[in-house]
């Protein structure tokens, strides 16, 4: 037992190690938040599981993106989480262009008729940009005040 808890407790002080790594490292607070900003948006789209090969390709092509950041951004919008944005998408989509008659919430996917796709997508786009906009802000703002506590001010490029 206690040589798993001495493992779990490497595990925990390499990450924290790489996130302290990430913040401290050689991209700007805007460069940290708009990397994670991008994940969340890309993470946000039914991309079907394409979303992690454009990660890659994203990462290897842009040297200015902090690949901790992009990568990140799974975390927050994980699997079981996406269900439920799906189905506030699709009740989005349907608000904005009306419902679907004969169709629910357990009926949504993109397998499902033109309509429901059409809802579905409009809602998803919609949600993936404020959450897109939500996490830049508190990527920065986070950012930002690691470095301002870690006396690193200079850095910081201003406000927003």
């Amino acid at each position: 037992m206690s040589r798993l808890r001495a493992y779990v407790r490497s595990i925990r002080e390499e990450l924290k190690h790489e996130i302290e790594a990430s913040l401290d490292g050689e991209y700007t607070p805007k460069q940290v938040a708009g990397s994670f900003a991008l994940g969340v948006f890309i993470t946000s789209l039914p991309t079907l599981g394409t979303g992690f090969l454009l990660f890659i390709v994203i990462a290897y092509v842009f040297s200015n993106v902090s690949k901790l950041a992009l990568f990140s951004s799974v975390i927050v919008l994980n699997p079981p989480v996406k269900w439920g944005v799906y189905g506030s998408s699709f009740w989005l989509g349907s608000l904005l262009l009306g419902p679907v008659g004969g169709v629910s919430r357990s009926d949504i996917s993109l397998s499902a008729a033109p309509e429901v796709v059409v809802r579905l997508l409009l809602g998803n786009f919609i949600l993936a940009v404020v959450f897109t906009a939500v996490g830049y802000v508190v990527a920065y703002r986070l950012t930002a005040a690691y470095r301002r506590r870690n006396g690193e001010s200079g850095i910081i490029d201003g406000v927003m």
